[in-house]
């Protein structure tokens, strides 16, 4: 889905953190969960208004909306634009990748985790956390106001689907923690898989 849509309704996108400070929240700190150890830098890849990357002190986030991005410059992240799937960062220079609820409005997602699978260094983490398709969190959200508008754009996968993609994109996947519905992937750089570079 075009980079447009979000820009047009920036501001509504945004102001669901707040409405829903709970749930964002508890999604921060299962996230949180998943990252390497601290000082590890991380990037997060389709950083939307910069909330989870400030919060978890992301070294760099990837957006394609500047309305989005501005945002995310005003809490003091910093922003490069650019798009999954054709990341404007050099190969092997990233240790560990953050993708928070961006899977779903992918165009093409294996070229994406492909992409991904080029900028980490050798053995880096990919951390996918994504909606489940039929899950908890999808079933509340879908027809919830302030999300509808977003959600009914929205592709979503299942668990196996998802870690499908990620091994033909050359991932090792190490750990899962699919509760709720809102499912989180940790993944490790290996070359030389089926997929690899």
């Amino acid at each position: 889905m075009g980079w447009e849509f979000f820009d047009a309704y920036a501001d509504e996108y945004d102001r669901w953190f707040e409405e829903h400070s709970a749930e964002f929240l508890a999604e921060l700190a299962r996230v949180r969960e998943f990252l390497p150890v601290a000082g590890t830098e991380v990037v997060e890849i389709g950083a939307g208004s910069g909330r989870f990357t400030v919060a978890l002190g992301a070294r760099l986030g990837i957006e394609p909306s500047p309305a989005l991005a501005r945002m995310a410059r005003k809490r003091g992240a910093e922003i490069v634009r650019g798009r999954a799937e054709c990341l404007p960062l050099r190969t092997r220079s990233v240790p560990a990748a953050l993708c928070i609820t961006v899977i779903c409005y992918l165009d093409n997602p294996l070229l994406a985790f492909r992409e991904c699978f080029r900028v980490l260094e050798p053995e880096g983490v990919f951390i996918v956390a994504f909606i489940e398709r039929g899950g908890l969190v999808h079933q509340k959200y879908l027809h919830a106001p302030g999300k509808h508008r977003f959600l009914s754009r929205a592709r979503f996968y299942a668990r196996r689907e998802v870690v499908g993609i990620l091994c033909s994109a050359g991932f090792l996947v190490e750990r899962i923690d699919p509760r709720a519905g809102f499912c989180l992937i940790a993944a490790r750089k290996k070359e030389g898989l089926a997929g690899g570079v």
